[in-house]
């Protein structure tokens, strides 16, 4: 039987994830057979404790880290990135059509602003034309325009290395912004930035998924973030999904006790509509 014409498109496809790291002779499972479906065009937090096994995720999706050799898959806009273990030989050509902001920022210090958010461009352009570091007009505009987004637009030529680690973490998704992507990988993308900055980047987040129709998984240790953002959060324990819902219904019917403990919060009552 066809799929309905309105059903929703699977954007990000993770079945039965598995990921062991080796500690001299300890054994310890990052991700134990996740899987999770996230719809074209929904934002999706991963919330949950320090090891919990989040950014391990985002690695995967990506193929910057390859999963145990054992039955799983990650299809990604309808390629499969990488299956039982093996990256696919093309995982550049997914890449390109993936932003993805890293916790450690990834930014060149040596480097001005504006080259730093124009290596955002480099999957798109010839080889030829990044190592010669010659960028269009309309690229440049483009990396201009995600600076005024992001409010570095007056550190355009300053050096990288001169900013702070909030500064740099908005260079971060300014370069971001540029890759046009289909899909975003965050990692705590406001965590080094101040609360009154952080609130506009919250903003500029939300605005720049729904102006690009993005499907957008996010890493958060702040609660006040994935609920204000995520259409759906999955709370991770030791490499499980405890729970995967909408906020409204985490809050409402938690389903287990470590659950409830992450929306004990009275703060977070007062964001949910009384049903």
């Amino acid at each position: 039987m066809n799929a309905s014409p309105t059903a929703p498109c699977s954007a990000i496809r993770i079945c039965s994830l598995s990921k062991t790291f080796m500690t001299g002779r300890q054994a310890h499972k990052a991700l134990d057979k996740v899987s999770l479906n996230i719809y074209s065009g929904q934002m999706v937090g991963l919330i949950g404790a320090s090891g919990s096994g989040k950014s391990t995720m985002l690695r995967h999706v990506s193929g910057l880290t390859a999963a145990d050799r054992v039955a799983n898959s990650i299809v990604v806009l309808g390629r499969c990135d990488q299956a039982d273990g093996v990256v696919d030989r093309d995982i550049r050509a997914i890449r390109a059509r993936v932003g993805f902001i890293f916790q450690q920022f990834n930014i060149v210090n040596h480097l001005t602003v504006l080259s730093n958010v124009l290596a955002g461009s480099l999957g798109r352009i010839p080889s030829w034309r990044g190592t010669a570091g010659w960028f269009t007009h309309a690229e440049r505009g483009q990396a201009l325009e995600a600076l005024a987004r992001v409010g570095m637009e007056t550190f355009t030529m300053q050096r990288a290395s001169t900013l702070s680690g909030g500064q740099q973490q908005r260079v971060a998704l300014g370069r971001a912004m540029v890759t046009s992507p289909r899909v975003m990988l965050m990692d705590e993308p406001l965590s080094n930035i101040d609360p009154p900055n952080r609130l506009k980047m919250r903003q500029e987040i939300m605005t720049f998924h729904k102006e690009h129709r993005l499907t957008t998984l996010y890493v958060t240790h702040n609660l006040a973030d994935g609920v204000a953002l995520a259409d759906r959060i999955a709370v991770m324990r030791e490499g499980r999904f405890e729970q995967a819902d909408t906020p409204e219904n985490l809050m409402r019917h938690p389903t287990t006790e470590y659950v409830a403990d992450f929306f004990k919060a009275e703060q977070f009552t007062a964001k949910i509509p009384p049903p």
